[in-house]
């Protein structure tokens, strides 16, 4: 339910659930957080819009920090002053839809081609 207030988690189940759920994600100055390498700027806004979609459709909105070809996205639950379920939530969808590599799939979807002019994400290996 929106607006509903939640507990914060404690330092050890933050470490023990990125570590098992999330593991680019660091937890650092009572964020969770996670950068995401891009090809450069156009990449960048398309990283910066799909984030803000899916925060917004879900009401949960992260801070953002960007540069010509990264993205760090930041996320707390300001109400509950630290750490809680919506923002394992809403990080666990950024990432499945970010780190989305269609061509890893083998349903049909290329993803981008490996020519640097269309280049997108520079995926963890």
């Amino acid at each position: 339910m929106a607006g509903s207030r939640e507990d914060a988690l404690d330092d050890a189940t933050i470490s023990e659930r990125l570590a098992a759920e999330l593991p680019a994600w660091t937890y650092e100055d009572g964020w969770i957080r996670r950068t995401y390498k891009t090809a450069g700027w156009k990449s960048t806004l398309m990283v910066i819009n799909t984030v803000g979609h899916l925060a917004e459709a879900a009401w949960h909105h992260p801070d953002l920090t960007a540069s010509y070809a990264w993205v760090e996205v930041r996320l707390m639950n300001h109400a509950a002053k630290g750490i809680t379920d919506k923002d394992f939530a809403l990080a666990k969808k950024i990432e499945e839809v970010v780190g989305w590599q269609p061509g890893t799939e083998g349903q049909g979807l290329e993803g981008t081609p490996a020519d640097a002019r269309f280049a997108y994400i520079k995926y963890d290996k």
